[in-house]
């Protein structure tokens, strides 16, 4: 039977782990919800990636010995492991923590082609960075035990311990993510009128999750290839800067990338590479409906910036804006009529349809047609 997330918000809180910050995961969605509910607001931080949640953990430790919690996807350790290994661990400042790791991709569980490998070796990389770890799942009736004997390890050994959680351990916490109600088009109704405006040679690269999954079931339904879009299932963060090599490579040929806005501030320093090289040809569209969709519908940090202000500071020549669809085709052709690098925010409302499936071609095919496609001088 899966675990009550508030047993098991209790169970840490009755040994004192009181903060709490991460990047959202949706093996972890209904422990969130409840921490979300019951602590305040100053005590649970949703970071822009791991690395820097397992930072802002250390210095909450620092200033008044509370023991944090770090939560992440399994995919996301690999941001996390500089700080852990070179902040945290044992033989530089030993400081202790808890780390929550939702188990993507765990052997003999179905799972996503992104997250395989990291599931296959998740147990062996937790080995190596020698970071002790216990496994949690929805049938554990020993999980009290273990959160005990893991945060006395973090205390006793002043380490990072880890909580390993299996899919499917936490039951339906019950309080939904109420969303804003508004007036503005979803993202696929965006991804629509930006794919009707792309010419028949662009290069198309698009962010991880929902994203990605909606441009493919957009051109299966248009009856289109997809040997013309790199759908970057994986890599969070990094889809911009895969975006960035092919223009610098290519560069005769019109680059679009489609970001979204926690996958853009999750790695933000990409920006500042694409406005100091300039790349005429590359043209930076950012869906932005100001939550992680795809793991939980939790607020990512883009309205408090003023994103347009700062691409423009970290060197884009022109930026465009629009939260409106009836003009979104001319702002499309502003932005591709320019000499780039140029920037286009679109503004959408947050929100999927319930049957959006999955690409069914395997990323190594994608791969294979998209290089053949690239490598093809159009006329």
């Amino acid at each position: 039977m899966p675990i009550n997330p508030t047993d098991f918000y209790e169970q840490l809180a009755s040994h004192g782990v009181g903060f709490f910050t991460g990047v959202p995961d949706s093996l972890l969605k209904e422990f969130c919800l409840c921490i979300d509910n019951r602590i305040q607001s100053g005590k649970h931080i949703i970071t822009a990636n791991e690395g820097n949640a397992v930072a802002l953990a250390a210095g909450y430790y620092l200033a008044n010995k509370t023991l944090p919690l770090v939560y992440m996807q399994n995919s996301g350790l690999g941001n996390a492991v500089n700080p852990l290994l070179s902040l945290c661990d044992t033989e530089v400042y030993s400081i202790p923590m808890m780390v929550m790791i939702g188990w993507r991709g765990e052997p003999a569980v179905k799972d996503e082609p992104q997250h395989v490998k990291q599931g296959k070796i998740q147990l062996e990389l937790l080995e190596t960075m020698d970071i002790p770890y216990v496994i949690i799942s929805k049938d554990d009736k020993q999980f009290s035990s273990k959160i005990s004997n893991a945060v006395e390890i973090a205390r006793n050994e002043s380490r990072p311990s880890v909580l390993l959680i299996k899919k499917g351990t936490f039951k339906k916490y019950g309080k939904e993510i109420q969303q804003e109600d508004n007036q503005r088009m979803l993202r696929e109704e965006a991804l629509e009128v930006i794919l009707e405006n792309l010419e028949n040679d662009t290069i198309l690269v698009s962010t991880t999750g929902k994203t990605s999954r909606e441009i493919f079931e957009i051109r299966e339904k248009n009856s289109q290839g997809h040997e013309q879009d790199f759908l970057t299932v994986g890599s969070m963060g990094h889809c911009s800067s895969v975006a960035l090599g092919i223009a610098i490579a290519k560069p005769s040929r019109k680059i679009v990338c489609i970001d979204g806005d926690g996958a853009l501030i999750m790695h933000m320093g990409s920006l500042s590479i694409v406005g100091r090289l300039k790349p005429h040809n590359f043209f930076h569209i950012l869906i932005n409906n100001g939550v992680h969709e795809s793991v939980g519908g939790q607020e990512t940090s883009a309205k408090f910036i003023d994103i347009s202000a700062l691409v423009k500071a970290n060197g884009y020549q022109n930026v465009f804006f629009t939260d409106k669809q009836v003009e979104l085709k001319s702002r499309i052709n502003e932005l591709f009529n320019r000499k780039g690098p140029n920037f286009l925010e679109v503004l959408v409302k947050p929100g999927s349809r319930e049957n959006l499936g999955r690409p069914t071609i395997k990323p190594k095919d994608n791969k294979r047609i998209f290089m053949d496609f690239v490598q093809v001088e159009q006329d």
